[in-house]
């Protein structure tokens, strides 16, 4: 081993991990340091319930990893990553049966708004469709970081983006496209009248038409696992079960990057108050499910649906935002839920199923929505409680022990609120740097944010070799 590293990175999650890789592979000797015993960060399984049932402790779907740009320049696939596509992306159900879908094909996907709808639902999207590689790179990115590959979809896709999306709503005359709509922008974890909502939902149903909303095969340990390898075919090495409180228990390096939030920077860097001003958001509670079959959806697309947001109309959904941002109880819930093992049966035993589902929470919160939960899958399931073999449960306290990153529980690393939108975690013009010259921050409180695609690991590896260069 060379007497002083080029790099350590502080945290083995998909953007620590990604920043290794980036530097790794430009030749650079890199070392990565995880607190845990395992490696993952966002992106891990494990068997929560029961033996046989893998679950996914985070995130589960990944339309923004199979369409990373990040991602798709290494050869993950050799390492082990296989993407699976249920037949549909996601279903939006409605007490009448019915329900809203997202397909590769725009055309389905429109017509199950209705006719009143199809055609601006089409008019929304035309302008992107067949562009997602430029518009990932161009937006999955600090907005000031060079001229846009595609200008004019830029602008466009800017133009579009910005506003709530209660505004992208109104063009919408019926409440399955409107319910979509505040259902796509509800992942910010913000009220669908916050800025840039708009272009959340956008984003998510490009994605789901470009990309699609696969799952990992095995479960998304295997995005961790396949970045993991490739590291280590790079050269790079990763400890495991290594906390680090203070910068100096750290072997000699030209530059340290940290997939932490801003407040663990601050603490172990010596940076004071750096990110004094830098705010959390709401929480969410999380539930794991055995289940002893398929969950008995009444709408019959749902039940061949990969995610299934569960909410019927765009005023509910804003109001179940509006109580985990303002700190209420839950009580009519917003929930999105994902169900791997229709599409991936070494989830769970035969005929058994994995399920997964939150609803938000204010940060914090300590009590149990276990119930207001199920109550509300009940209102779309009927009969699901019959099913549940074993769950595991997750309030803000869990997530925020299971992942540091995920301060009073916020597992989106930083609130989507007023400015911090779109500048985070502070103004600069490299927000991956820091007031210490050798010392950089990757994790998704920098852009473009939450995620597991890699892109903040990516970007602030760019602003790291482009330093070590310089030296």
């Amino acid at each position: 081993m060379p007497s002083m590293l080029d790099a350590v990175v502080v945290g083995a999650g998909p953007n620590g991990l990604t920043a290794a890789v980036e530097l790794a592979r430009r030749g650079f000797a890199v070392e990565v340091f995880e607190a845990k015993e395992t490696i993952g960060g966002g992106s891990r399984t494990e068997e929560l319930t029961l033996p046989g049932f893998r679950h996914d402790p985070c995130s589960a779907v990944h339309p923004l990893g199979i369409g990373s740009p990040a991602f798709g320049a290494m050869p993950l696939a050799r390492h082990g990553l296989a993407w699976l596509q249920p037949e549909l992306a996601l279903a939006h159900p409605f007490p009448d049966g019915s329900a809203a879908v997202l397909t590769r094909s725009v055309g389905e996907s429109a017509m199950s708004l209705g006719a009143q709808d199809a055609g601006a639902y089409r008019r929304t999207v035309a302008p992107y469709v067949g562009h997602w590689d430029t518009l990932a790179e161009d937006f999955l990115r600090t907005p000031w970081d060079g001229l846009p590959r595609d200008p004019y979809r830029w602008t466009r896709f800017g133009l579009d983006a910005l506003p709530p999306a209660t505004l992208l709503a109104r063009r919408f005359r019926g409440a399955k496209a409107r319910g979509l709509i505040a259902g796509l922008a509800a992942h910010a974890i913000a009220p669908t009248s916050g800025i840039a909502t708009s272009g959340i939902a956008l984003l998510f149903a490009l994605a789901a038409h470009e990309k699609g909303w696969p799952v990992p095969r095995g479960g998304s340990q295997a995005i961790s696992d396949a970045l993991a390898s490739y590291l280590r075919e790079q050269g790079g090495t990763i400890r495991t079960g290594t906390e680090v409180r203070r910068l100096d228990e750290l072997p000699p390096a030209r530059a340290y990057i940290f997939d932490t939030s801003p407040t663990a920077l601050a603490r172990i860097a010596g940076l004071g108050s750096a990110y004094r001003g830098y705010r959390y958001g709401a929480s969410c509670f999380k539930i794991d499910y055995a289940l002893s079959g398929p969950v008995p959806w009444t709408a019959e697309e749902a039940r061949r649906a990969g995610t299934v947001h569960v909410g019927p109309t765009a005023g509910e959904i804003d109001r179940a935002l509006h109580a985990a941002v303002e700190g209420r109880d839950p009580s009519v819930p917003f929930l999105i839920t994902a169900q791997p093992s229709v599409v991936d049966p070494s989830r769970a035993p035969e005929g058994r199923h994995v399920f997964w589902v939150y609803g938000h929470v204010p940060a914090g919160w300590e009590g149990d929505a276990t119930d207001v939960i199920e109550r509300q899958l009940e209102r779309f399931a009927p009969g699901f409680r019959d099913l549940v073999l074993a769950r595991a449960t997750a309030g803000p306290p869990q997530l925020a022990a299971r992942n540091a990153n995920y301060v009073g529980g916020d597992i989106a690393s930083g609130a989507f609120a007023g400015l911090q939108t779109v500048i985070r975690p502070k103004l600069a013009r490299v927000p991956y740097a820091t007031a210490h010259p050798a010392v950089f921050l990757c994790s998704s409180a920098t852009p473009p944010g939450p995620g597991v695609h890699g892109m903040s690991g990516h970007h602030a590896a760019k602003a790291v070799w482009r330093r070590l260069r310089a030296a």
